[in-house]
């Protein structure tokens, strides 16, 4: 039996009143405020107890979600293989929606949820679900993955999306280990945590 599945999951890391952040708390959670977010979300919540180590996550992430080289369709269906490998109802929440709205087809993202193996998804999307499964379960990209992805990709795309499911597997492992609820709006996963 998983320790998860018995312990209750109340939010151990709620959001804290803004009138006792701290210096460094306001400081990081502006920054983040005034950033394409445009607000204090889920992962950042827990975050916020460790300041320094909320900014520099915000940034990573700020560069890996809006501006890396893959592009947001492709990077947004990374993030759904990184959340449902972890369970992350929050991210899923969060990333199922947009990654319907930037093209990443219904019947895809289902088989994620169901932790199914999509078909008939397009070339682009076939590597990236690929990389994703293989460094998350094997640890390693087998050879011919590797080849496929710096051909579409090159180099610097390839540790992009390397580093988009480092990036969400942090955001993951924090929001678990601080059971952060999923927001209330949103797509949620077909099998919750208890």
């Amino acid at each position: 039996m998983e320790p998860h599945k018995t312990e209750p999951r109340e939010d151990r890391l709620p959001p804290l009143p803004e009138a006792q952040w701290t210096d460094a708390q306001r400081a990081q959670a502006q920054e983040i405020i005034a950033g394409p977010r445009g607000k204090l979300i889920s992962p950042f919540v827990p975050l916020l107890r460790s300041p320094e180590l909320m900014g520099h996550c915000q940034r990573m992430g700020e560069y890996l979600r809006y501006r890396n080289t893959i592009g947001q369709r492709l990077t947004e269906l990374a993030i759904l293989v990184t959340a449902r490998f972890w369970d992350q109802g929050a991210e899923w929440a969060i990333h199922a929606p947009i990654a319907q709205s930037e093209g990443v087809d219904r019947a895809t993202i289902d088989a994620i949820a169901h932790h199914a193996t999509p078909s008939a998804m397009p070339r682009d999307e076939q590597v990236v679900y690929e990389v994703c499964t293989e460094i998350l379960r094997d640890k390693a990209l087998k050879d011919a993955t590797w080849a496929a992805s710096v051909a579409l990709w090159g180099e610097q795309g390839v540790m992009d999306l390397v580093g988009t499911v480092g990036y969400y597997s942090l955001l993951a492992m924090v929001m678990n280990a601080a059971r952060t609820p999923a927001p209330a709006t949103g797509a949620s996963l077909p099998i919750a945590r208890a």
